[in-house]
């Protein structure tokens, strides 16, 4: 099978298409033909050595397609189903394995391309929103890169609650997505922390959601009211450094928290709970999942510089 690997830690231009045997499902594993994989940053750290792996390493843990071999001890999925995940193995190939209980069925009438999209960035969507803050019809919040593919989706959930939506961008285009999906505020980076206190008249908001890190982090801890919560759930500007917990004191009596996936899919139910809740938002037209590029497994590379540039907006997709 035709595989994309990262010979070595380094640049976009360590990835590389290789030929590699089809695996073979274990216990309790699915393998899967992948119409579509998809591309985040959590990519990008295992490529480049923010996060540690061996090498040469096969990057991607989410995708989409259809189940062409389960293996033993597997119950309620058989050959042909669509299922999607985001927590396979080695997704940037044309086969790849995934633990059965990670794996969601595809309802009819959701899109390969939508099912491959949507999990990992879904699923932080929805935990961001229903378990690390309850965001409710009376909650004003701020989004960061309200373009990128969670914050499109934080923008769209919040709204359909009612929730008054602060959001940054960093181009006209991108400004236009985000005011496509009911973003309430638009702001520029520059300032941001001061236009949200001028338009909450001196409040701050509730929470922030922010994904960019080390050059929002500070200014995000600006924009909250007293007792406001800061969820830093990535770092595509770089990672955070130490903040000192006086620093919370003197702000509000603040809260920061640094959530991940892993610790909100427990459960079976859990699982079941936030998948089904996404893929109905989608099939009921409540959900636009943004797709803002699709390259071949052979340009993977291009995919990481152009998500690394921060110049995308929505989804980044491989198609084998």
């Amino acid at each position: 099978m035709r595989a994309v690997q990262a010979v070595h830690r380094g640049g976009p231009e360590v990835l590389q298409i290789q030929q590699l045997e089809r695996p073979e499902p274990g216990e309790g594993e699915l393998l899967l033909e992948l119409a579509a994989t998809g591309v985040n940053f959590v990519d990008v750290y295992r490529r480049n050595g923010t996060y540690l792996v061996d090498y040469p390493n096969v990057p991607g843990t989410e995708g989409a397609g259809r189940v062409v071999a389960v293996g033993p001890g597997v119950r309620g999925f058989a050959e042909g189903d669509r299922v999607a995940t985001a927590e396979g193995r080695s997704t940037y190939a044309e086969y790849a394995l995934t633990p059965a209980a990670a794996a969601a069925k595809v309802p009819d009438g959701v899109p390969d391309d939508v099912a491959a999209a949507l999990p990992l960035q879904g699923i932080t969507a929805h935990y961001l929103l229903n378990s690390v803050f309850p965001v409710q019809e009376d909650t004003t919040l701020l989004v960061h890169a309200g373009a990128g593919g969670v914050g499109l989706l934080l923008i769209q959930l919040a709204k359909a609650r009612g929730a008054t939506v602060f959001t940054t961008v960093g181009s006209p285009k991108k400004r236009a997505l985000v005011e496509g999906a009911g973003a309430d505020v638009v702001l520029d980076y520059d300032g941001f922390d001061q236009r949200v206190r001028e338009l909450t008249g001196g409040r701050g908001v509730d929470v922030v959601y922010d994904g960019v890190g080390r050059t929002t982090y500070e200014r995000s801890l600006a924009s909250l009211r007293k007792r406001g919560l800061l969820a830093l759930f990535g770092a595509s500007s770089g990672p955070v450094p130490g903040i000192e917990p006086q620093r919370l004191a003197a702000g509000g009596s603040l809260v920061l928290t640094r959530p991940t996936m892993v610790d909100f899919l427990l459960t079976p139910e859990e699982r079941r709970w936030r998948y089904d809740e996404l893929f109905g938002e989608v099939l009921a037209g409540r959900l636009d999942v943004h797709i803002g590029g699709a390259y071949a497994l052979e340009a993977a590379s291009d995919a990481h510089r152009d998500l690394e540039s921060r110049r995308t907006t929505g989804k980044l997709l491989l198609t084998p």
